[in-house]
């Protein structure tokens, strides 16, 4: 295999089967460093590792704490900081599984200076020492990222960047004019290029196009999209990656936060005795449709019982056309939106309805309602298979599901009773469903699907093997 030391302008070019690029201020970052070098050693693959640093403001807002803790200046949105508060809060939950820490940053940080750093160790390493076990890369970046973490490390002053240097065994000789000039410079044109070339988050995963080629099935995915398959964000996609990099051999993979036998699951006291776990979905989301074989598959393996909640969620943005002098901001919800309804797509089986659809009605919901009413009667019900058989209709069979007709017929495919369905819903039914989506709002319920372990919300399908190892307890 190659192994060509990359120079420091590139952005997505590499002679390696696989590039990564992270920032020192991401904790999903942080936490997709040990699983990422755990699957390289495991395939004996070489990766390019680089810096990429994130222009957080122009996507989330700004926010600094003050002496006492409190916020005591920002810019954000009720919807921003409502995502913030619970990423760190998701961060944290896999990081105590490893016994990491992560506390929450005083400001959003400059992590040029640490990239410089980093930019500086490449020069003293081949890739094929920067991906060896203890390499000085390797040990760089530990020593960056757990004391930033523990509020350590100062990210932007370069006496801690050069002790970090010195303690890792790097040369430092001429490191100071370096990160004054050249290195300054030649980072500041890298992340430039990286994020015109679609880099805008971490962690970013690069595959070249021949280690994606011949997956025939992506292909009838994606269609005309089928350059999606080469960027991955977020470590979620490791399962999918490995799958390329063995060559496609065995299934395709779905997305999950992968667990280590040496994780640490505690018992939770707020897990339900009956073994139930609530998934709240809204059925326009492809999302739903795409964990709703993951899910059911987990209940079953673990005897869990789901109890299936729908609610009108926000639909997924169209992704807006590029403008004449479109701002940072601008460029990279363009960017994001972009990519996201690629990434739904490649993990579907076919190739999905239109995926931004706006129209929400209660008629599902209804359906939902009466089939827990017929079930609560003691009738035989299976309230998974209503759940799949409403998506079914909808994401593979692209039909109506917005009116209580087609709600009927869903009913009555599967050998339910319709009679006074109608009027169910105009008043029982109708009082059910606005009472879940009360009680949706209250739990602070907006991603489709979420899981709920007493109040701990899951975000997304990557959760299911932690949701099944915490019901093992």
């Amino acid at each position: 295999m190659n192994t060509l030391k990359c120079p420091v302008v590139t952005s997505t070019d590499a002679q390696v089967p696989l590039i990564i690029y992270l920032d020192f201020k991401s904790p999903y970052a942080y936490l997709a460093v040990e699983p990422t070098r755990k699957m390289l050693a495991e395939l004996g693959v070489v990766a390019d590792w680089r810096p990429f640093v994130l222009d957080i403001g122009s996507y989330l807002g700004t926010a600094k704490l003050g002496k006492g803790g409190k916020v005591a200046e920002q810019s954000r949105s009720k919807e921003q900081w409502s995502g913030v508060k619970y990423a760190y809060f998701d961060c944290r939950r896999y990081a105590n599984l490893k016994g990491m820490t992560i506390r929450g940053t005083v400001k959003i940080w400059n992590t040029d200076l640490p990239a410089v750093g980093w930019w500086w160790v490449k020069q003293q390493e081949s890739l094929q020492q920067q991906c060896a076990p203890n390499s000085l890369m390797e040990k760089y970046i530990d020593a960056v990222y757990a004391p930033f973490w523990r509020r350590e490390f100062d990210a932007e002053d370069i006496d801690a960047v050069e002790q970090v240097l010195m303690d890792v065994g790097a040369n430092v000789e001429g490191f100071r004019d370096y990160a004054a000039g050249p290195g300054l410079q030649a980072n500041a044109q890298f992340q430039m290029d990286a994020f015109d070339s679609g880099i805008y988050g971490v962690p970013t995963y690069i595959l070249p196009n021949e280690v994606t080629a011949g997956d025939a099935d992506n292909d009838n995915r994606a269609g005309e999209v089928a350059d999606a398959a080469q960027k991955f964000f977020g470590r979620e996609h490791l399962p999918l990656i490995r799958w390329y990099l063995r060559g496609q051999v065995g299934e395709r993979p779905d997305v999950a936060y992968e667990l280590d036998d040496d994780d640490q699951i505690m018992a939770d006291p707020e897990a339900p005795t009956d073994s139930t776990l609530p998934v709240y979905i809204d059925v326009k989301a492809p999302q739903s449709y795409l964990a709703l074989a993951g899910t059911r598959a987990m209940a079953e393996e673990q005897n869990i019982a789901l109890d299936w909640h729908f609610f009108q969620g926000q639909p997924l943005r169209t992704p807006a056309v590029w403008e004449e002098g479109e701002d940072r901001g601008a460029m990279h919800r363009r960017i994001r939106g972009t990519y996201v309804g690629q990434d739904i797509q490649r993990y579907a089986s076919h190739k999905l309805r239109d995926l931004y659809v706006t129209q929400r009605a209660n008629a599902p919901a209804l359906g939902l309602a009466w089939v827990k009413a017929l079930a609560a009667q003691g009738q035989d019900v299976n309230i998974d298979d209503y759940v799949e058989a409403v998506l079914l209709r909808f994401w593979q069979q692209e039909q109506d599901i917005d009116s209580l007709a087609s709600v009927a017929e869903i009913l009555e495919g599967m050998g339910l009773a319709t009679d006074g369905f109608e009027q169910f819903a105009g008043q029982t039914g109708l009082a059910a469903v606005n009472a879940a989506a009360v009680q949706a709002q209250t739990l602070g319920v907006s991603v489709s699907p979420t899981y709920l372990i007493g109040t701990e919300p899951f975000q997304g399908r990557q959760h299911l093997p932690l949701l099944a190892a915490r019901f093992k307890l």
